[in-house]
């Protein structure tokens, strides 16, 4: 049962006895942010089915129709967006704010960069304020742009003098989708080449939906390597958005560890660079069957059924963090119920996400009574320990609210959540579907 107190952000769960149903998964929120931008960047008309209607990418929409996209009213069944052209963006009379999206001002970043003789400032919420922005500064700089801001253009708010910018070949030190899709954009008004070179591959998304809208896009898997040629005209499309397997994790393990369970996850995105969430449960026993394979608009998507099932601990670490840094708070509730220990290790990046995600999972989980080490970029977590309910704390996070709203399903006894409403970032119906789903012999 869940009970919302009077400040509609205070939740109370009980322990649930089963999750049945089937869920159909709201649109991915990368790809979202990235056809709202291509869109208003392309010539014509885009047309988006599928949209996430998250916090994070209305703050995109709202950040490109102030520079000039013709942009509707967000719905998930059809938006139609009039594209501006890629180096006509106007110059807008206010800050333009992000809200608290990091992929929104990262990658805006890119395409302002290069919009010659136009001025933007940008700024976020208090969360994204905190947040480094100078490993998309620095390589933009090497390019030319012009950058202002705190702490030498590390913090936002920053201030951008668009300009002329020229491809680079870099290499960056972590493997960041945010970090590789801001230097294709600014590629894209670049003179030359750009090529971004990873230690691993970071999601695909941005490669897969440029070439779709016409950009002269090469990829090197070996050397892990990708580039654009500048001066690419890009065209409308039209972008059926998947499922958003981040937001369909949390079903996966809630339905793996409450007892009688059974989900059907519909339409779920398969992008092999997003899939490691998959790979990593069934590792730890998990009963997930994939249904339905089929490919849309570039995207592999199936449909995936989830059953109770006993699991085990595993380890989390290199090539494979990049296809699921955002699942690893999840991964961690996974790894409290499963027999065994479960060490996470190379996800220092989690640190400067919008909390620190492995400081704040790891205290939520141990105020449960879980035996959690947290490392400088990870966590060991001792499974098999039940978990008592208690008082925890969102820290302001959407994934960490999810997460221990599941953590809190197979507990014993009541867990109070405060900050439950930042949920709604990414997935504004996770609190209703999640009522739907439960067993009402559950209630309590």
């Amino acid at each position: 049962m869940l009970t919302t107190a009077s400040s509609a952000d205070i939740l109370t769960l009980s322990p649930a006895r089963g999750l049945r149903g089937q869920v159909s998964i709201p649109g991915d929120k990368s790809i979202s942010h990235r056809a709202l931008m291509l869109g208003s960047l392309a010539e014509g008309e885009t047309v988006i089915h599928g949209l996430s209607l998250g916090e994070d990418p209305r703050s995109t929409a709202a950040c490109f129709r102030a520079l000039g996209a013709d942009i509707p009213e967000l719905n998930s069944e059809c938006v139609r967006i009039q594209g501006v052209g890629l180096d006509r963006l106007q110059e807008p009379a206010e800050v333009l704010d992000a809200g608290n999206s990091g992929t929104t001002l990262r990658l805006m970043l890119g395409i302002l960069a290069g919009q010659a003789g136009r001025f933007f400032a940008v700024t976020g919420d208090r969360s994204l304020r905190s947040r480094p922005m100078g490993r998309v500064v620095e390589p933009l700089r090497q390019m030319g742009a012009n950058i202002w801001g705190r702490a030498g253009g590390n913090l936002a708010p920053l201030a951008v003098q668009g300009g002329s910018l020229k491809g680079i070949h870099y290499h960056s030190p972590v493997a960041s989708a945010q970090v590789k899709s801001c230097l294709l954009l600014a590629g894209l008004l670049a003179e030359g080449t750009t090529q971004v070179t990873e230690p691993a591959l970071s999601r695909d998304h941005s490669e897969r939906m440029l070439r779709a809208f016409g950009a002269e896009i090469s990829v090197d898997v070996a050397a892990k390597t990708v580039a654009v040629v500048g001066g690419s005209r890009l065209v409308g499309q039209t972008v059926q958005v998947p499922g958003d397997i981040s937001s369909a994790a949390f079903w996966l393990v809630a339905a793996s560890i409450v007892p009688e369970s059974e989900l059907l996850l519909q339409d779920v995105g398969l992008n092999p660079t997003r899939t490691g969430v998959l790979q990593v449960l069934q590792e730890m026993g998990a009963d997930i069957q994939v249904e339905k394979r089929r490919e849309v608009a570039g995207e592999p998507l199936g449909d995936l059924r989830v059953r109770s099932a006993r699991l085990r601990g595993c380890s989390i670490a290199g090539d494979l963090i990049p296809t699921l840094i955002d699942e690893i708070p999840v991964l961690a509730v996974a790894a409290a119920f499963a027999e065994g220990t479960t060490v996470i290790r190379d996800a220092a990046e989690l640190r400067v996400k919008e909390s620190d995600r492995l400081a704040a999972i790891a205290q939520e989980l141990s105020r449960m009574g879980a035996q959690v080490t947290e490392y400088p970029d990870g966590l060991e977590i001792k499974g098999g320990i039940p978990l008592q309910g208690a008082e925890v704390d969102s820290h302001a996070d959407h994934r960490i609210a999810m997460s221990l709203m599941v953590a809190a399903l197979a507990a014993q006894g009541s867990t109070t959540l405060r900050g439950a409403d930042c949920a709604r970032i990414s997935y504004p119906d996770f609190i209703p579907t999640l009522q739907r789903l439960i067993n009402p012999s559950s209630a309590s």
